[in-house]
């Protein structure tokens, strides 16, 4: 029997974000798949910190991608009410949603990852990494404002764009080579799998063809790569998820590098798509794991972290 059958469970979906599309096809599958389980499920659609939750509720199940529901505010305003809900605590999301705060975390760790540095957008800053490179906002999710800057021009013109998004921005070395992506699910790291954009880069709209009308791209599931790159890779993904702090479960981005097959870790997603072209399902079906018994393991370690 499912831990949340005849429980009631609050769904959170939407959010202010940018990604707030995104989080409602989340939410649609999820609510289905917690139905499916025996929950009573009450969808919450949630655009600000002043939301209501049902009472009497077992858990609240966070599926806000992006600002808000991924960057330890929702979770801190969880945690003063005292609700039990999904996904890594509010310190740990604050870490892993902030690229440059990460970025700290897996230099001290010794995770490999792409050098950088941290740019001001007042003009006081120069360049220090040679050229090619990828200008991206520190704190926000599926590939927004993000640019690969191959000449000068390029970046001069990122940067201009970098200024909607806050007074700093993250600039880091381009990695060239295949990109990759690896589940984690508390302590199982799943099966990777290589993204193949159909043209362009692992932006928004290659993402989700479906919300955009455009991009698209192709996947390998499990990744054809020798068994010594598989291991590397993986455990890069690994160290990477517990350099944050991370014990619940998130979606690891890597750059392998093409002319030594060497893994560079980029980021960390704490609350990757639920969505039906989402990577993280398509991860788990290869090793047998239903979608249903994904959404109940993400509850089931939420709970085993906060105990």
């Amino acid at each position: 029997m499912s831990l949340i059958a005849g429980k009631k469970v609050a769904l959170l979906w939407g959010g202010p974000g940018s990604e707030r599309l995104v989080s409602q096809k989340t939410g649609e599958g999820v609510a289905t798949a917690l139905r499916a389980l025996g929950a009573e499920v009450v969808e919450v659609d949630v655009t600000g910190p002043d939301f209501t939750l049902p009472d009497g509720i077992f858990i609240a199940v966070n599926m806000i991608h992006g600002t808000f529901g991924e960057d330890g505010a929702l979770q801190a305003i969880l945690e003063a009410r005292g609700v039990a809900y999904t996904g890594e605590d509010a310190a740990t999301s604050r870490v892993t949603f902030d690229k440059e705060l990460t970025k700290e975390c897996f230099v001290k760790a010794g995770v490999p990852t792409p050098l950088s540095q941290s740019f001001r957008l007042d003009g006081t800053d120069k360049l220090q990494l040679d050229l090619p490179v990828v200008v991206k906002p520190p704190r926000e999710g599926s590939s927004v404002g993000v640019h690969i800057c191959r000449t000068a021009a390029e970046f001069e013109a990122a940067i201009e764009d970098a200024r909607k998004f806050g007074s700093s921005t993250l600039v880091e070395e381009f990695i060239e080579g295949r990109e990759l992506t690896v589940g984690i699910l508390g302590d199982q790291v799943l099966p990777i799998i290589r993204i193949m954009p159909v043209d362009g880069f692992y932006d928004m709209s290659n993402k989700y063809p479906w919300l955009t009308g455009s991009g698209k791209s192709e996947y390998q599931c499990p990744a054809e790569l020798p068994a010594e790159v598989t291991s590397a890779v993986q455990a890069a993904a690994l160290a990477a998820f517990k350099s944050a702090g991370c014990k619940v479960y998130a979606r690891v981005d890597v750059m392998l590098r093409e002319r030594d097959m060497k893994p560079y870790v980029l980021e960390i997603n704490t609350i990757p798509g639920m969505t039906p072209t989402s990577l993280l399902p398509k991860a788990c079906n290869a090793v047998g794991i239903s979608y249903e018994q994904l959404c109940e393991s993400i509850i089931q370690l939420s709970l085993q972290a906060r105990t």
